[in-house]
């Protein structure tokens, strides 16, 4: 089995962040949401991997290199415009062969991770299966309809009636039989090769596609709310550890981690809360749900449930919250506006805000 994972896309519901960057390494915890798919991809024993990316997606490519870093063997497809997620199984045919092969979505983030799911498929085959989980507003998804076997009958994209509060998570698995759907099926009202009309077009023919439906937390990273939510999610799961340096007019309270080569100054921290190498934190709360990467500045300032991004600075700033904040961007104080901030800021930016 392969695995094709979708690292393209033009990541417009995360904009500014995504004209520097790819949506796919805006981190998690401090690490990069693609790379939490590739763990999951590896933990199950798979390690031939077709990346799909951008032309000019060279970080994403800098970023992930071969795949030996996660045990995985990465080979590099380009999809020289996002035109769907079926268009990017098209693409890579040549790559698929005619092997089973698993399709992520790489601003997916699963806790639970996908060993149910390929090992359900490995158990029962079938020409297909999708993950699903329960959703209160599942116009915004892929949406799933079961019968009583938990094999699909019927699905649809973004419908503005749903007919189930299945959406379908980011990953699929199929046989080859998908090869022939994604090369019949016509391009949606919106430009691009649906793979929900793919499925659809394999259960036309009276194919075997079933489900596995997830309990634990999922999220399409997106946007800066499902960054943030997935993050805080993370967080949950920490360990303290202490291996930078903390002062003793310091305190860090519960599941804090201060990585080797940080300082906290007459701060107070609390978590679920995590402060990459190289930060300083300086007279500053730091709260929960909040991670902070390497090289930060926080000085006279109060964050929480945030995320910072490499050599981001905040300097002087009541309280900042459900803020992303970009790389080597500068946050500072200023006088005559009000105190209660959200932000979302793109890399190299540059904002003073009141006290």
């Amino acid at each position: 089995m392969k695995a094709l994972v979708l690292s393209g896309g033009s990541g417009t519901r995360l904009r500014p962040f995504t004209h520097t960057s790819a949506k796919q390494l805006v981190p998690l915890a401090n690490k990069p949401v693609l790379f939490h798919g590739l763990e999951s991809i590896a933990a199950v024993g798979i390690t031939e991997v077709g990346m799909v990316v951008g032309a000019a997606d060279d970080a994403v490519r800098e970023a992930c290199g071969d795949g030996s870093r996660f045990g995985l063997d990465i080979t590099y497809i380009v999809q020289e415009q996002p035109l769907g997620l079926a268009h990017a199984v098209l693409i890579a045919r040549n790559y698929l062969g005619d092997d089973d092969f698993l399709m992520h979505l790489g601003d997916n983030f699963i806790e639970d991770g996908i060993a149910d799911l390929v090992n359900a498929f490995r158990r029962e085959q079938g020409d297909g299966r999708i993950m699903v989980s329960r959703v209160e507003d599942p116009c915004a998804f892929g949406v799933a309809e079961l019968d009583a076997g938990n094999r699909l009958t019927g699905v649809q994209e973004k419908p503005a009636h749903p007919r189930s509060d299945l959406a379908i998570v980011g990953v699929y698995l199929f046989t080859s039989h998908i090869h022939k759907a994604v090369e019949v099926i016509r391009p949606s009202e919106r430009g691009e090769l649906e793979i929900t009309d793919a499925i659809q077009y394999l259960l036309d023919l009276g194919g075997d596609v079933r489900c596995t439906l997830t309990e634990g937390f999922w999220k399409d990273t997106g946007t800066a709310t499902g960054m943030l939510e997935a993050n805080r999610t993370v967080l949950e799961s920490l360990k303290r550890r202490i291996d930078g340096d903390v002062d003793a007019r310091s305190q860090t309270i519960g599941r804090v981690v201060v990585e080797e080569g940080a300082h906290v100054v007459d701060s107070r921290i609390v978590g679920p809360a995590l402060i990459g190498a190289g930060t300083l934190v300086s007279g500053s709360y730091v709260g929960p749900f909040t991670s902070v990467a390497e090289n930060c500045r926080i000085v006279d300032s109060e964050v929480e449930y945030s995320i910072l991004l490499p050599e981001a600075a905040v300097h002087g700033v009541g309280r900042i919250g459900s803020s992303l904040i970009g790389r080597n961007a500068e946050v500072s104080r200023s006088s005559g506006t009000p105190r209660t901030h959200r932000l979302l800021l793109g890399d190299h930016s540059r904002i003073r805000i009141g006290t």
